[in-house]
């Protein structure tokens, strides 16, 4: 498994998640939507934990920026 989020994308999913997460608890959302909702930001943060995106794997992408050989 190869990191291949950048940091900006990693602020944005903690960001993201963390506003999701408390619509779910903080019970702005219900039902069906607060278990979807919930679940999205389940994977926002723990793809930004892990540094990894399988969607952005099996698309060939990364935002993380490549290191230069010298």
């Amino acid at each position: 498994m190869h990191e291949n989020i950048g940091n900006t994308d990693k602020y944005i999913r903690v960001l993201l998640g963390t506003s999701l997460a408390i619509a779910v608890l903080g019970g702005f959302l219900q039902g069906v939507l607060a278990t979807v909702v919930g679940v999205v930001a389940a994977a926002l943060l723990f793809t930004a934990w892990v540094n990894f995106c399988p969607i952005y794997a099996m698309l060939n992408y990364s935002t993380r920026p490549h290191k230069r050989k010298t």
